[in-house]
């Protein structure tokens, strides 16, 4: 691969000699990452971000096909089950225009601009994180949540359509006019999956009204704009500025759909205002971890820093905890600085840093170059009065040009690097120097590295400032500074049953719910704070209950409860991740929210080193547990299988509610058939207390709403290959 030439595309060749001497060549670019560049002398923020959006792009690959299957594999193997049940965020892209332009040009001057068209629209969308699932001449179809779910979907498809709108517009095309594009976003649930058509024209197909309401909303949107349908939009509420286009007509849907202009990112602080707003839920639970920080934080004002690490799972309630210190603080004296990992931004370098400057600087979109310069300027003269060094090297990690306000520096990419750490760790000292500082570092897990470089020098000379330094992560993220004898480790647990009910009393407004319901919501939700929250307000505003004052009354017969959307993603994207377990949980989901280990290892179809593995990882990530010794029972976090039609199509419930559509949907010859005949066999032979035990477990499954087994129970015919269970 011709590295320079590479540049050049980009717009960027006059760092041809520096990756030259740097010994990059074809088989190294793919892998350079944004310190990297940093090392390479990369010092422009834009840049940076430019040439890692094509690296990524390098990286992207065709999948493999899978090897063939051995003739000596076992008789018994799991059954491949392609479609499956899941929500999904749909987008349509339509270039504008495309009829005129194909009168107007040479064919070979518009195959040139459909071309740059198709290939803007991929490198948007993987970037972000999607799937161009079709191209369809001037037409994009792209998914936000399949192959893989991540709990940001919606958020990434709404970044994905304002970057392509604006992307689409600055090509360079053989057309005489600059080209546009029109975006339509969506996100419900749909069936996704099964391979249509063949050959070239094979294509993995979207069942449902989102990717029908996505396209409808493209139609709605004017060129160079994004429109989103009302769920989308409460995914993503706080995160985006928009414009409300009102009820609309639809062709094709019985009721008018809510429709929004997406106009730009928010201004929002963090990832948590923008999703709760300035009304929050009372705290619940969290007594002895609010104390341990009030009493850090009177001992970092004695002049002995602290750092506490708090850990936890999504939802566990870390941001809200760091929030109601920041409430009891407000009428102390004190500097307060936050800031917020991003899962979009784990290749950039310091991104955390730039944007609290900014926030700290209160840039606007509009201001000049010259403008921003004097704001940065006006921030950091808070903690020093010697600018010299300071502001060149923190408006050179802005990209803002300093002009002749001061000197050139003159330095190598490693020592501009390590001369800004300095400046950085200069400004939390200078800060502390005047007044006690509260430092909140959020989401650490998605940190970039130079900002662990960072906070791993200030927490080196945290214990000589009165700093109380609070980094909050997910349990998969591994701090590094644990064992320091100022450092705290403090992780949440989930609440107990009486702190769910007092939590749901707080969300009601202290209005009782029907006790049915309330029950299905403290069993359900297993504890953890946001599903508790989010659960006990869909319920209140699903229509299911009439208000009468002081409680809440069932408006007919209560029904197992449906998992939010706000959290489906969320849970999918656990799912998603264990892969190699989801046939296990999917087995568990058929047998109930209750199964021993004996009644699983008869009805699984696969060895019993691998069940023992995959419940290993089903466990380790919570959406298992397990009581007693290994053969004695497991629980199953909130799994459930329902009827929908005339098949039974298990869903999952991760984390104690119902009906998360996820797994795949079982065929009736791919799963029900073997699994009702290993169940049978079982039934027949199994010792009676272990039938007495599985049984019990069924039982309790079906409760909770599962009504496709007593089917599994009949004898099947073996020749009628498509009979039903």
């Amino acid at each position: 691969m011709d590295v320079a030439a590479w540049l050049r595309g980009l717009g960027l060749e006059q760092y041809a000699r520096a990756f030259r001497d740097n010994d990059v060549d074809g088989e190294v670019l793919p892998e350079l990452t944004a310190d990297d560049l940093i090392s390479i002398g990369v010092t422009s923020v834009g840049h940076r971000r430019k040439l890692l959006a094509a690296i990524a792009a390098l990286r992207t690959e065709p999948p493999t096909a899978a090897p063939a299957a051995s003739a000596t594999s076992a008789p018994i193997s799991p059954p491949t089950i392609d479609a499956e049940r899941r929500q999904l965020t749909v987008m349509f892209g339509d270039l504008v225009g495309s009829t005129e332009l194909s009168a107007r040009l040479d064919p070979e001057d518009l195959r040139a601009v459909i071309g740059a068209y198709h290939r803007c629209c991929a490198g948007v969308i993987e970037r972000n994180g999607g799937f161009v699932a079709k191209y369809m001449g001037d037409g994009v179809l792209a998914y936000f949540g399949y192959p893989r779910a991540d709990e940001h979907d919606a958020e990434r498809a709404v970044r994905a359509g304002l970057e392509l709108v604006e992307a689409v517009a600055a090509l360079d095309t053989p057309a005489d006019a600059p080209v546009q594009v029109r975006v339509g976003i969506a996100t419900g649930l749909v069936v996704v999956g099964d391979l249509i058509g063949e050959g070239a024209a094979q294509e993995q197909s979207v069942v449902g009204e989102t990717p029908n309401l996505a396209a409808r909303l493209q139609a709605l949107a004017e060129p160079r704009t994004v429109v989103i349908g009302p769920s989308t939009r409460r995914l993503t509420a706080g995160l985006f500025d928009y414009e409300d286009l009102g009820t609309v007509k639809i062709k094709g849907f019985a009721a008018p759909v809510t429709a929004s202009r997406v106009l730009r990112e928010s201004a929002v602080e963090g990832r948590f205002e923008a999703h709760h707003g300035p009304e929050l839920t009372p705290l619940v639970g969290r007594d002895e971890e609010l104390d341990l920080l009030l009493r850090r934080w009177q001992q970092a004002k004695t002049g002995e820093g602290c750092v506490v690490l708090v850990s936890g799972e999504p939802g566990i309630g870390k941001s809200r905890l760091a929030q109601t210190l920041l409430e009891r603080l407000s009428g102390e004296p004190h500097t307060r600085l936050r800031f917020f990992c991003s899962p979009h931004h784990q290749d950039s370098a310091l991104y955390p840093t730039i944007t609290q400057l900014e926030r700290a600087a209160g840039f606007r979109r509009e201001d000049t170059a010259e403008q921003r310069l004097d704001k940065l300027e006006a921030v950091l003269a808070q903690a020093t009065n010697d600018l010299g060094e300071a502001a060149p090297l923190l408006a050179a990690l802005l990209s803002l040009p300093v002009g002749d306000r001061h000197p050139p520096l003159n330095l190598t990419p490693q020592k501009q690097k390590e001369r800004t750490l300095q400046a950085l760790v200069a400004q939390v000292q200078g800060l502390a120097a005047r007044q006690p500082v509260v430092m909140l570092f959020e989401d650490a897990q998605w940190s970039d590295p130079t900002s662990l470089e960072l906070f791993d020098l200030i927490i080196d000379r945290a214990p000589a400032l009165p700093l109380l330094l609070i980094i909050t992560f997910r349990p998969e993220f591994s701090p590094p500074w644990t064992g320091r004898p100022h450092v705290t480790s403090r992780s949440l647990n989930r609440l107990t049953p009486r702190q769910r009910t007092e939590m749901i009393a707080g969300v009601t407004g202290g209005k009782a719910l029907p006790e049915e319901i309330a029950a299905q919501i403290i069993d359900r939700t297993d504890g953890v704070p946001l599903f508790v929250e989010e659960l006990t307000k869909a319920v209140v505003e699903s229509g299911i209950l009439t208000d009468t004052g002081n409680r809440f009354n069932a408006a007919g017969p209560v029904v197992p409860l449906a998992i939010p959307a706000s959290l489906q993603a969320s849970l999918l994207a656990r799912l998603d991740r264990l892969a190699p377990a989801r046939e296990v949980a999917q087995i568990g989901a058929a047998l109930g929210r209750q199964f021993s280990h004996e009644l699983l290892s008869a009805v699984a179809p696969m060895p019993p080193a691998q069940l023992d593995e995959a419940l290993g990882q089903l466990v380790a990530s919570e959406l298992v547990y397990r009581r007693g010794m290994v053969c004695t029972g497991f629980i199953w976090d909130g799994y459930s299988c329902t009827q929908r039609g005339r098949s039974a199509k298990p869903c999952c419930a991760v984390a104690g509610s119902t009906s998360i559509p996820g797994l795949p949907w079982p065929s009736r010859s791919g799963f029900q058939e073997p699994l009702s005949r290993n169940l049978n066999c079982w039934l027949t032979t199994a010792p009676k207390r272990v039938l007495a035990q599985g049984l019990s477990a069924i039982g309790n499954g079906q409760a909770s709403g599962l009504r496709s087994v007593p089917p599994l129970w009949k004898p099947l015919p073996t020749s009628r290959k498509g009979s039903r269970p």
